[in-house]
């Protein structure tokens, strides 16, 4: 958080350190997802400042007598798959000031939910769980809406031993959190950066001169991290499997080619389908045989699923 940021914030809590002192069972569930506590109580507190850069809460000072402590909970408006309760307890915590809330799950990230179903109660003063209300339910929903969407695709490929993927094609600065919400839906991780795995994409391809050349050449680099090509034809498969591709994406492939490409490879190498995907193609994809379904849509365009906060008692 910048010194802006904190200023921004002040009157809102813990702004001179934002992630000290997380409590123990909100910092155990984040860090049991594979998430930083510390990363994400940072990222939240940027959420809050963008909320309350004037340094006040206008309607809620007019409204919410001064000391006036309440409970709400945080309900979703219609079904899907849940992910990012912790994150939210996290926002109304960093929110609190001298009287903190209080925050009690009532679902688990990963569990599939009902509309009307109490996700989250919240308890403590109503002015900061009015403030924090946003920001919280602006990550809740999102990361829901990822998990829920995830899990169409899981659900769709049930059974053929297909697994659903992400990609890259996440918002800036949440890729961890977007990542873990697709890991709630049943789907697993590709790389998370540039760093963790090598994929050879067709400008590698045309900069090396081949796909062999750029095979290689990126091997000898990689120092054993996984190597996956991309191939746009069957030409191009043939010639990933010649020098020794264990992983291969298949770039914007019919479902015949699919088939055709699964049946060269022979298990010799596992395949990626990739490109111009669509949920109601899944099954006849996963289907072909391939490995994998990467589907960039998990992240940069999951509709957010609908969830509201309902004050249930104040005063």
């Amino acid at each position: 958080m910048t010194e802006r940021d904190a200023a921004a914030c002040a009157g809102t809590g813990r702004v001179g350190n934002p992630v000290s002192g997380i409590p123990e069972p909100i910092a155990s569930r984040l860090a049991a997802g594979g998430l930083s506590p510390d990363a994400v109580a940072s990222f939240a507190a940027l959420a809050l400042a963008e909320d309350v850069a004037g340094g006040i809460d206008v309607t809620t000072a007019a409204t919410v007598p001064a000391g006036e402590a309440g409970s709400a909970d945080l309900v979703a408006r219609s079904a899907g798959v849940v992910a990012g309760l912790p994150v939210a307890e996290l926002v109304f915590w960093l929110a609190s000031r001298d009287e903190p809330v209080t925050t009690q799950p009532r679902a688990a990230d990963g569990d599939r939910v009902v509309a009307g179903q109490v996700l989250l109660t919240v308890s403590g003063p109503v002015a900061t769980i009015l403030l924090a209300e946003r920001p919280a339910l602006n990550l809740l929903c999102h990361l829901s809406g990822v998990a829920s969407l995830t899990r169409r695709w899981v659900d769709a490929v049930a059974g053929t031993g297909a697994r659903i993927r992400d990609t890259r094609k996440t918002m800036p600065g949440m890729r961890a959190l977007q990542k873990y919400a697709v890991r709630c839906g049943g789907g697993i991780n590709h790389r998370m950066s540039l760093a963790d795995a090598a994929l050879i994409k067709d400008n590698h391809v045309v900069a090396a001169g081949s796909v062999a050349a750029a095979f290689a050449a990126v091997s000898a680099r990689a120092g054993g991290l996984p190597v996956e090509v991309e191939c746009d034809t069957l030409a191009q498969v043939s010639e990933a499997l010649a020098v020794g591709a264990d992983l291969i994406l298949l770039d914007n492939f019919g479902v015949a080619d699919m088939a055709q490409a699964v049946r060269l490879a022979g298990g010799r190498a596992r395949l990626e389908a990739s490109g111009g995907l669509s949920l109601a193609d899944a099954r006849a994809v996963a289907e072909t045989g391939v490995d994998y379904l990467a589907v960039g849509a998990l992240t940069h365009s999951a509709p957010a699923l609908d969830i509201g906060l309902d004050l249930v008692r104040a005063g």
